[in-house]
């Protein structure tokens, strides 16, 4: 019994083992490749909050000054149900106001201060002519043709719904991406508006890391278009996950040994999956994530970013 187990398990072995090299190298043969319009080299977080006030008009009107391919906002809803552009509920931190967007009408909401510290460069702050917390809709308004990652920060049903709606009115879908970290409100909004590429939730986001240690992520259909998290080199420097320390060193070593994957990101990306890492502000780290083989950088610099990658143009088989 033994004997024909082995006789028969090392061929079938043996073909998995070649089918699964065969699919990482080509994953075309089982796969249909996403075709996202643009190659998001140069995503502007928050439209570049470094170099203007955070998710303003002025600040994607400044991002496209630098080339940017994909602008980043988040999105709230105020309570008369105007979806508006804002990282933040709660207002202190922008405006200096303790009042949230959700139980404020979008008459009453205050300007932002006129300097805001940039998040992801402690101790830098950044000022810009346009303190106005912005519609969603004058987003799609002025830049009409601009590809959007649009953050839905709440799990609200009448959100979603207004936020799909304006996609479709606007004619969007195909540039418009679907982004939430969490997994619940990603399948409302996926079902919202079905046309929009989305990217994967941190549940998924495991699970596809799980898939290729074990070695089956080749033979896995993948529904998402985008991959999109921090590069570890910033935790605990610029980005705390958990508590600055010794602790949060350990995390960020983890969490390089077992993501930073050139053969997980080619894969990723002969399948039409674009690996975008956040929130780069220094050339430091843009070297370094390039150097893995990813699509693009997350930014609050956009006139940093985009000297960058003049001085580093892409090879050709990229």
């Amino acid at each position: 019994m033994g004997f024909q187990l082995l006789l028969f398990g090392l061929p079938a072995l043996g073909i998995y083992a070649l089918t699964s090299h065969c699919l990482r190298k080509k994953p075309h043969l089982l796969h249909k490749p996403h075709r996202f319009p643009v190659r998001c080299r140069h995503v502007s977080h928050r439209g570049g909050a470094g170099e203007e006030i955070e998710n303003t008009l002025g600040a994607f009107s400044h991002a496209l000054t630098q080339r940017t391919n994909l602008l980043e906002l988040d999105c709230h809803m105020t309570r008369d149900g105007v979806v508006v552009v804002s990282h933040d509920d709660n207002l202190e931190r922008q405006t200096g106001h303790n009042i949230k967007i959700s139980e404020t009408d979008y008459k009453d909401l205050p300007p932002y201060k006129d300097s805001l510290e940039v998040t992801f460069s402690p101790g830098c702050y950044s000022h810009g002519k346009d303190h106005r917390i912005p519609r969603l809709e004058e987003v799609f308004q002025k830049f009409p043709g601009v590809p959007v990652n649009l953050e839905i920060k709440e799990d609200s049903d009448e959100l979603i719904r207004k936020v799909a709606d304006l996609v479709r009115e606007y004619n969007r879908s195909h540039i418009t991406i679907w982004a939430a970290f969490e997994g619940k409100v990603l399948k409302k909004c996926c079902a919202a508006n079905t046309e929009m590429p989305y990217i994967f939730s941190i549940k998924r986001g495991i699970t596809i890391l799980l898939l290729y240690y074990i070695g089956i992520l080749p033979f896995v259909p993948l529904k998402e278009t985008f991959l999109e998290f921090p590069l570890p080199s910033i935790m605990n420097r610029t980005y705390f996950p958990v508590k600055k320390g010794w602790f949060g060193a350990l995390v960020a070593k983890f969490a390089h040994k077992m993501t930073m994957r050139r053969k997980l990101f080619k894969h990723l990306e002969d399948r039409g999956i674009q690996v975008l890492l956040w929130v780069l502000n220094e050339d430091k780290y843009f070297e370094e994530a390039f150097s893995y083989g990813v699509s693009g950088v997350m930014t609050d610099y956009p006139t940093l970013l985009r000297k960058y990658l003049d001085a580093h143009p892409p090879l050709c088989s990229e």
